[in-house]
């Protein structure tokens, strides 16, 4: 989306805070024995409170207010009553929504409790190639260069990034044009961010897998040969300069 007024900058800032609050309050909401059901449904509760919709239920009628992805789960997890959190579980949690006609999207991944799997150096290499990442974003820079600087970075922590999910423009829909903002360099993608729109950029960062598949729900993606994988996620505005991370109230970083 190319923001042209004040109150396109506003009506984006207000979303962002919604999905980067509701992320934030989740993922403290989430305890040992609780459901995925549990969690989905309070962060539901959130967004009805700042009078926010579920953008993948609006958008794709996905069975769940955020989707919640668990250990092998890549994407797309449905919550879901018999997925009940253990110590040490991966968690990847997307809330995106949509306030007075302006989406906006984050994700971020976590280890439940003490780390007893050392999933953690996989959590910390996303956190820190997206912020990497982000930061080399302005006006003109090449789609296809933060792609390769994701997997470069990926590499240099001896991981590997997944290549069919993709960061994407955001706005006045969940997803729009860029749609192919890959954690990879494609050479022949000449497209070049824009000054003053708003994008979500995501790292998908794994340690076995290069492509998601989906399961039989229609929905849940995983790895092609297992593993585990992480997801990073911001809402941005692109300006010549630094980037404005609307959904900082995530504090995904922190």
């Amino acid at each position: 989306m190319s923001i042209t007024k004040e109150s396109e900058l506003i009506g984006m800032k207000k979303v962002s805070e919604v999905v980067g609050t509701t992320l934030k309050l989740m993922r403290e909401y989430a305890k040992v024995g609780m459901s995925t059901k549990e969690l989905d449904e309070y962060g539901g509760e959130i967004l009805r409170s700042y009078g926010a919709k579920s953008a993948p239920y609006e958008t794709y009628n996905f069975p769940g207010y955020a989707c919640i992805s668990i250990n092998e789960e890549a994407a797309h997890g449905i919550p879901s009553e018999n997925k009940i959190l253990k110590e040490g579980d991966l968690i990847n949690i997307d809330v995106s929504a949509e306030l007075n006609g302006f989406w906006s999207d984050n994700g971020g991944s976590f280890v439940l409790g003490k780390d007893i799997h050392n999933h953690q150096p996989l959590v910390d290499a996303s956190k820190n190639i997206l912020k990497k990442a982000i930061t080399n974003i302005k006006g003109g820079v090449k789609i296809a260069d933060i792609g390769q600087l994701i997997e470069t970075e990926a590499k240099k922590y001896g991981f590997k990034v997944i290549k069919n999910l993709a960061g994407h423009g955001v706005g006045r829909s969940l997803h729009e044009e860029p749609e192919n903002i890959l954690n990879y360099r494609v050479r022949k993608n000449r497209e070049r961010f824009e000054k003053n729109t708003t994008v979500a950029i995501e790292t998908f960062i794994s340690t076995k897998s290069t492509v998601a598949v989906e399961l039989n729900d229609g929905w849940t993606l995983v790895g092609n040969k297992g593993g585990y994988v992480t997801q990073h996620e911001q809402t941005i505005l692109i300006t010549d300069k630094d980037p404005i991370i609307l959904t900082e109230s995530n504090g995904i970083w922190n």
